[in-house]
């Protein structure tokens, strides 16, 4: 059956898609299948889906969109899966802004009930110009490949945090404009999450010189596949040609996207210089300095909610003998301070005469 997209979800990316496309079965019941859907309610909260080019959609009732089978376990979103079994015409669900589809278990009150869409078919892909039998379109392999070991690298980075939207994305673009800002190339890698451009592309216009993430290594969101893998592939390729790499792990220590798992591969410790947490509170952030010292981090620095005043910053210092930095209010002093860190500061320039 032939099928006109009314919009395609950056999810898709890897597939190369356009408007026109034929859809039909089985569909394949795996992580980033993908799939063409007609939206079922018109929504006025969570009514937006990402192009592939990163730009925000508003989508109605009827849309034909086309998206990813994936899961997601979000603690202030939605958390699904992908069914046992998917046919044309089963109700499922849109999980989140990229496209990623599935069944919703359960939901955050404050993004509401998720979009429900009905499923019209698998996209096929046609290998060969004019073969008249396709198979089923898929996001992997992508771009990035899947990588048993890391290759030489600059210094690395980490952004962590103890949940969502701690600000993680905020500290990163804040330090990668402070080193862009001295010359330096940058690199950059989302390596756990649910398929999104948004935090990536906003990397980018803050000066980084690359940004990849799992999605480029044919992942929908970590929370299946071989998630380790694409993370090294996404910072070796982040690496090339760079003077640093800054890899920010989206969700918490504790969710369900493998940043935990990352954590603890071998390799990526050891190409690690700095570690800065996001944490909304002291407690969260003492926690989450617990939880990098069980698996060998040392915390360089504090960032997010927790640092927005002096009465946090106190207790982070005083207590736990950390940076406390604010990443929004004051994000050049913060940048100055990871680079002066890893040893990437600028020379102060000398006074007139000076020796």
């Amino acid at each position: 059956m032939r099928l006109r997209l009314d919009k395609i979800a950056s999810a898709t990316r890897n597939a190369g898609l356009h408007r026109d496309v034929v859809v039909g079965g089985p569909i394949p019941t795996e992580h980033g299948a993908v799939i063409a859907v007609r939206v079922l309610d018109e929504k006025h909260t969570y009514n937006q889906i990402e192009d592939v080019s990163g730009r925000m959609m508003t989508f109605h009732r009827g849309d034909v969109i086309a998206g990813v089978l994936g899961s997601r376990a979000a603690l202030r979103g939605y958390t699904g899966e992908v069914p046992g079994s998917v046919s044309p015409g089963d109700t499922l669900h849109l999980l989140n802004l990229g496209g990623v589809i599935g069944h919703c278990t359960s939901f955050s009150p404050e993004v509401g009930p998720p979009a429900r869409v009905e499923v019209r078919g698998a996209v096929m892909r046609f290998s060969e110009l004019g073969r008249r039998v396709g198979q089923p379109a898929l996001i992997f392999p992508g771009t990035v490949a899947l990588s048993p070991a890391l290759t030489p690298l600059p210094p690395v980075v980490l952004l962590v945090g103890s949940c969502m939207h701690a600000g993680k994305t905020r500290a990163a673009c804040a330090l990668i404009r402070a080193a862009a800002s001295q010359g330096l190339r940058v690199g950059t890698a989302k390596v756990t999450g649910v398929a999104l451009r948004r935090d990536t592309l906003n990397m980018l216009d803050h000066g980084a010189h690359s940004a990849y993430t799992f999605a480029d290594a044919g992942l929908p969101s970590t929370c299946a596949g071989d998630v380790v893998a694409a993370a090294r592939g996404c910072i070796n390729a982040a690496g090339v040609g760079t003077d640093l790499v800054v890899v920010e792990l989206g969700d918490g220590l504790l969710g369900e996207y493998g940043v935990m798992d990352v954590l603890q591969d071998t390799a990526i410790r050891s190409a690690t210089v700095a570690v800065v947490l996001a944490a909304p509170d002291p407690v969260a952030a003492w926690g989450g300095a617990q939880l990098l010292k069980g698996i060998g981090y040392p915390l360089t620095a504090v960032v997010g909610p927790a640092t927005d005043n002096d009465a946090g910053r106190r207790v982070l210092v005083d207590r736990m003998g950390v940076l406390a930095l604010n990443a929004m209010t004051d994000a050049d002093a913060y940048g100055e301070a990871i680079l002066a860190h890893i040893g990437l500061a600028k020379p102060a320039r000398l006074a007139v005469g000076g020796a």
